[in-house]
């Protein structure tokens, strides 16, 4: 499987999401989808096109049917074109902005529209204006936001996460400072999942999730900040997957973070403040203090905007739960890249350490496919259209242990049939000139050496053992042109050129050949 197979898979996800998810009713969907394809995407290979009716419905249907794997498609090759020069627009389409700061994109493509003929993607507009400060906020016109506050009717309906910086901790030898995170459950304010990492990525974070499915079921919704890791690929399929709606922190927003911001916040004014009047501790010992915090303390203290306690509220007989098989969804998150298996080795480097493969995918391309938090004994190899081929076991190339490839088997005998083709040739020939009146026995007679005595004599000049079937088909194929144009050669001569030769080879050999034979006619 390519890597570039899961960015068509993330795209369908997000433009078909509302229908995938069944928030579209189905009367509705209809409609929906013709709204749909009247629009203008962006694609994962760079391009915008709309697309038709008929192909939205069909990758609906896939989804249906083959979930996540019928959404996968590999990356166009007409990449990286070039777009037409949109420099005049963007000056029009400024000016319309600038001379009404409310006016929409869909309004300024508009007048666009009827003035070059075409239009401009709502967020290259977006991108133009605010590069050259042509929007409400620079221009001087605000809109105030009305806000509400976040809530569900039951347990599991929403979790909301996010990373926060934690206090500092001994880690082979040395102080590093750990990263906090954590998943809360909006209706009821419980922490379905909180650890400290050393780290703030993508690995964690998946780690986070895995233990937090894995012991409360997976939720309907999932409310995330804006950052990178939060829009990965993986983690959109794997919501997509487990019917969950990612829901994402508008940018450049603070206050909808306010429900896991107040979380982080009591954890660090009651529970890291006492970490950091005390020693120093080990990340596995931070650890196990925030559980027996959570648990003894914060999951047992009334919420003040809920009037109970986490966890009374979290476990009441409205809880809304789905078992969620773990197996399946942490494929979703396998690492792929591409290697090239090793010439001299046989093998792939993955992580500083080598696996191996088998002989027949020597300098060859493949897909390596790996589970980041196993232990990594084994990976997986794929061809770069998909097939899987192999699993592919750690080795260690000092300790030689890599199979050598069997010994070829020996070749078969040579074929010589060309002497046969020769002497069709020949027999053809002689037909020929006995057509024309030629004295075939006469022209015969002026040939002294036969072909086949002076093939031998070539090879064994050469130091071959076997007569003319030490010779390739390649070579009897030039000796007897050779042979066919000097009439008069002779094993003396043969033998004179073979001593002039500087390098003892067939071409070098005739050279001289001919120039022997070319003294002698002058």
């Amino acid at each position: 499987m390519h890597p570039a197979d899961d960015d068509w898979a993330v795209f369908w996800c997000s433009l078909l999401g509302p229908i995938l998810l069944d928030e579209v009713p189905p009367g509705e969907r209809r409609r929906f989808l013709k709204q749909l394809c009247r629009q203008e995407v962006l694609l994962p290979n760079g391009k915008r096109k709309r697309i038709s009716l008929s192909t939205l419905r069909r990758k609906v249907r896939q989804f249906r049917q083959q979930k996540i794997d019928g959404l996968r498609r590999q990356r166009r090759k007409d990449r990286g074109r070039s777009r037409k020069d949109r420099e005049a627009m963007i000056a029009r389409a400024t000016a319309l902005k600038k001379e009404q700061p409310y006016r929409s994109p869909d309004a300024i493509n508009e007048f666009l529209k009827k003035e070059f003929g075409r239009t401009i993607p709502k967020s290259t507009l977006n991108r133009h204006l605010r590069q050259v400060g042509a929007t409400r906020r620079k221009l001087g016109v605000t809109d105030e936001k009305i806000r509400c506050r976040w809530t569900r009717d039951h347990s599991n309906a929403l979790w909301v996460g996010d990373f926060a910086d934690g206090p500092h901790v001994f880690h082979s030898d040395q102080v590093v400072q750990t990263h906090l995170s954590v998943w809360i459950d909006c209706y009821s304010r419980y922490v379905v999942e909180g650890r400290y990492y050393l780290r703030e990525n993508l690995d964690i974070l998946i780690d986070s999730l895995l233990r937090a499915w894995g012991q409360q079921g997976a939720s309907r919704e999932l409310y995330v900040d804006n950052a990178k890791i939060y829009h990965a690929g993986a983690l959109k399929l794997a919501c997509a997957q487990l019917n969950i709606h990612l829901l994402h922190r508008p940018p450049r927003d603070p206050p909808p973070g306010g429900l896991i911001e107040r979380v982080i916040k009591t954890t660090q004014d009651q529970f890291e403040r006492e970490i950091r009047a005390s020693h120093t501790v080990t990340l596995e010992k931070l650890n196990q203090y925030f559980q027996a915090w959570l648990h003894a303390r914060y999951h047992n203290t009334i919420h003040s905007s809920t009037d109970q306690t986490p966890r009374e509220r979290f476990q009441e007989q409205t809880r809304f739960r789905r078992h969620v098989n773990l197996a399946e969804v942490l494929q979703l998150f396998w690492v792929r890249e591409s290697r090239t298996v090793n010439d001299d080795f046989c093998d792939v480097r993955v992580k500083n350490s080598h696996y191996a493969v088998d002989a027949d995918w020597r300098d060859h391309k493949v897909i390596v496919a790996y589970d980041p938090f196993s232990k990594l004994d084994e990976v997986r190899i794929y061809s770069l259209n998909g097939k899987f081929l192999q699993v592919a076991k750690r080795y260690e190339r000092e300790k030689g242990a890599h199979p050598q490839p069997p010994p070829k088997s020996p070749l078969d005998p040579l074929d010589h049939t060309y002497l046969d083709l020769l002497q069709e040739r020949h027999q053809q020939q002689q037909q020929d000139e006995a057509r024309r009146g030629v004295d075939y026995h006469q022209a015969q007679s002026r040939q002294f050496w036969p072909f086949a005595q002076f093939a031998a004599k070539f090879a064994k000049l050469l130091g071959r053992d076997g007569g003319i079937s030490a010779l390739s088909t390649q070579e009897l194929e030039l000796l007897n042109r050779v042979h066919r144009r000097h009439e008069r050669i002779t094993a003396r001569l043969l033998e004179e050129a073979f001593q002039r030769a500087e390098v003892k080879t067939i071409p070098v050999i005739v050279f001289h050949l001919q120039n022997l034979l070319n003294e002698r006619k002058s």
